[in-house]
């Protein structure tokens, strides 16, 4: 059951998210309730109003982390900083990019917190939505607008939206999941909206070897998707070995500090984390338990 404490967090989110969608409704929309009910949560109406349900999809959706009660900072590693300017750079001037580099460095987290504080720009993770039709819908619905309802009008309101707001972003992670028709119609979504829109897409290796081999084999669609991301791909992380591992002790050092564990600890957090980005959370909660 979904206790008062973690409904207000939920609802505090909520609060401090509005701003950055055209309107309240729009946001309602895309947490996946009626805009009567927003409403009436925001202003403090917790009994009868969103079943367990609704706050557990809500806040997947805005990334609560239901069991995590202290705050995560974010440190401002080098991943961080690159990747933020690149957004904000083609967020205020509509332009596109491509960044393909290795798993666990930060790629996700730096999106996600980005879209925390920008308005008009989403965050989609092409994984869970590889289809065309899904992504499109989805896209939509992260912008507010009604995704059900036949597909091309589905498609003409999200261009038409797009070409209507100021700055739109959308930030396409694990792109590489995406099937091929999704790829196709994303060309078309970019040709609608070209010079309104700005594009960042996200992935690993896998990524950059999907797009690569349909280019060799000329695959249509493909050399003219790469050129509309300007057709290169962007790299953080070092060449060589130990130019990567020093890359990686310096994020890991940034991630822990920030989060509170002492420089005597740094090489214990780095060791049980084996480097790992996504470990170094379990790893400071470790420690903190056992300073406790």
């Amino acid at each position: 059951m979904i206790n008062l404490e973690i409904k207000q967090r939920i609802i505090a989110e909520i609060a401090s998210r509005k701003g950055n969608y055209k309107s309240q409704a729009a946001m309602a929309r895309t947490l996946g309730i009626n805009p009567a009910q927003m409403s009436r949560v925001l202003k403090g109406e917790f009994e009868n109003v969103l079943s367990d349900g609704n706050y557990i999809s809500i806040a997947r959706k805005l990334g609560i982390d239901l069991k995590q009660k202290e705050v995560w900072v974010t440190a401002k590693t080098r991943v961080f900083n690159f990747i933020w300017g690149q957004l904000e750079s083609c967020q205020e001037n509509s332009l596109s990019a491509l960044l393909c580099d290795i798993a666990d460095i930060g790629k996700t987290h730096t999106a996600k917190e980005y879209v925390k504080e920008h308005k008009n720009a989403i965050y989609i993770d092409c994984s869970q939505v590889k289809s065309k039709q899904r992504l499109i819908r989805k896209i939509a619905q992260e912008f507010g607008l009604i995704p059900a309802g036949k597909y091309i009008d589905v498609y003409e309101d999200l261009v038409f939206y797009l070409k209507s707001i100021d700055s739109p972003l959308v930030i396409l992670d694990e792109a590489g999941d995406l099937d091929y028709s999704a790829f196709l119609e994303l060309k078309a979504l970019w040709n609608a909206t070209e010079h309104c829109v700005g594009w960042y897409m996200m992935g690993a290796d896998g990524l950059k070897a999907k797009i690569d081999r349909n280019l060799n084999c000329k695959k249509v669609g493909y050399t003219e998707l790469f050129s509309r991301f300007g057709s290169k791909y962007q790299k953080i992380s070092p060449d060589g070995k130990d130019a990567k591992d020093e890359f990686n002790r310096e994020q890991v050092a940034l991630i822990a500090k920030a989060n509170g564990v002492e420089n005597s600890h740094l090489q214990k957090v780095y060791a049980s984390s084996g480097g790992s980005l996504r470990r170094i959370y379990i790893e400071v909660q470790k420690l903190k338990r056992l300073a406790a």
